[in-house]
């Protein structure tokens, strides 16, 4: 958001705070100031979200407090049981897995997992999933497919992890069989983006039946420093990349790459992270009601349709 609103609304929030002291400690009535000052600050607030530019979202969707896929498995979902591994290697902590229930649905949960502080940033690779975490992702989804259970994903990552020993292991391998994997899935894949979607690594657990994003997420097939670096050759330039990249929810909305957005609060989700689960939540019954009654072969169909028709209105 841009600096100078964001001063002038920690001003105002001082001032309604200070007012409000003054009128319970000296049973002064200040109520006609206190509410012209509220709606002040309510019309700068409204303004400042509607002009949010492609950066300053880039910026609200990486802090460090927004919420993480635990706190959204915690907030909607009870009798979570998390599985580790992927049978072949390791377990991959960037990447969180396993079953729970979202009202009387059974369903599979997969999604990517940054930190809450540095310490745990450091353990779950900063959210860049290793080989080992998509495969420990297609085992969750084989799985479900064969007790044919829902499957939701939550994609937050800036990537798939790019270094050495993830390719060593197969790095590109991984993701491609995903892909394939998971265009054959037939039972419903809705995938939900919370944070950043950042190129294959986000692709890699996110080819859904229905696509939707938080309004301050951002979906991209690059990073806005990776493109800067190609385009400008100069990665400082990320700001001016970002805007030409059509990376907002209200662009893949108008793209019809994505099938809904999921209003955030003032300051993004990591304001009130109840609102925001109730709504996604609520979102996500929608769609498990609607293919109840639909066949596995329809769903594959409807996937494949889907995909098909990106692009097209471009």
């Amino acid at each position: 958001m841009a600096i100078d609103n964001q001063e002038k609304i920690s001003r105002l929030e001082e001032d309604i705070r200070k007012l409000k002291a003054i009128s319970l400690s000296s049973e002064i009535d200040l109520s006609n100031q206190i509410n012209d000052l509220e709606k002040k600050l309510n019309n700068i607030k409204k303004h400042t979200i509607v002009n949010l530019s492609a950066y300053e979202k880039i910026s609200l969707c990486r802090d460090i407090k927004r919420p993480t896929t635990k706190e959204y498995i915690e907030k909607m979902c009870y009798d979570f049981l998390e599985i580790h591994g992927d049978r072949l290697y390791k377990d991959d902590p960037s990447i969180i897995c396993g079953i729970g229930k979202i009202e009387e649905f059974s369903v599979t949960i997969i999604g990517h997992q940054k930190g809450r502080d540095i310490k745990e940033n450091i353990k779950n690779n900063f959210g860049m999933p290793h080989p080992e975490g998509y495969r420990k992702a297609l085992r969750a989804m084989k799985q479900a497919e064969k007790f044919n259970r829902p499957i939701i994903t939550f994609i937050d990552t800036p990537g798939a992890f790019c270094g050495i020993e993830a390719e060593q292991r197969g790095q590109g391998e991984a993701i491609a069989k995903n892909l394939i994997e998971m265009s054959k899935i037939s039972v419903p894949i809705i995938s939900v983006v919370i944070g950043e979607g950042g190129s294959g690594g986000a692709l890699g657990i996110g080819m859904g039946n229905d696509i939707c994003m938080l309004e301050h997420s951002v979906y991209s097939v690059i990073s806005p420093e990776g493109l800067s670096s190609i385009l400008f050759k100069d990665s400082s330039k990320s700001k001016e990349a970002s805007e030409v990249m059509k990376l907002t929810s209200g662009d893949l909305k108008a793209l019809s790459i994505i099938d809904k957005i999921i209003k955030e609060p003032f300051g993004g989700a990591q304001e009130d992270i109840n609102t925001v689960s109730k709504e996604l939540k609520k979102y996500i019954l929608d769609r498990l009601n609607y293919y109840k009654n639909i066949s596995n072969d329809e769903i594959i169909t409807l996937r494949y349709k889907k995909f098909r028709e990106i692009g097209r209105c471009i």
